[in-house]
């Protein structure tokens, strides 16, 4: 269901954290933060709120959101414990559908990554292809740590924009 951004502007806290709270994944504090901006003049206004909200948390928290995102074709995929909104973008992306080989390779992938960094690889892999998603784990796997928790952050806010895209209208 779309929402104007009006509707957004109107709505108590509690509804707007009940409403907004997954588009940070399993941090609903990202939405409770973005709710003491409203009311938000544009969709793109509050986009860029819940950006900085994730900006501008303490590194403990930002910590904390990026270890709550899934492996991307991993484990929790396989067993069907995604969240809706991941579930679907993975999806999309085709990694519901990989083949043994396929899978073994993320498997890989996701293992290096997770031993190099302490965290899991994080993807906006809305529109992103099987061979992108490949390409993005080699090329980041190159990354320092300092480099790749940025990136990191930067995917998240891409995917909540896209959430909150696919929800808000002006």
């Amino acid at each position: 269901m779309m929402l104007s951004i009006d509707q957004v502007n109107n709505m108590s806290e509690t509804d707007f954290v009940s409403a907004f709270g997954g588009v940070a994944e399993h941090s609903p504090w990202v939405a409770l933060v973005a709710s003491l901006a409203r009311p938000y003049g544009t969709r793109a206004a509050m986009i860029k709120v819940f950006g900085d909200a994730v900006l501008q948390a303490d590194a403990e928290s930002q910590l904390s959101l990026i270890l709550a995102h899934p492996d991307l074709a991993g484990k929790a995929a396989k067993a069907g414990n995604l969240t809706a909104q991941s579930a679907s973008e993975q999806t999309g992306a085709g990694l519901d559908s990989l083949s043994a080989s396929e899978f073994e390779l993320f498997s890989t992938y996701n293992a290096a990554y997770l031993s190099k960094y302490k965290f899991p690889f994080i993807l906006a892999v809305k529109g992103a292809s099987k061979k992108t998603i490949l390409n993005s784990f080699a090329d980041r796997l190159e990354h320092n740590a300092a480099k790749e928790f940025q990136t990191a952050l930067e995917q998240i806010i891409k995917i909540i924009r896209f959430r909150l895209e696919d929800s808000i209208y002006d």
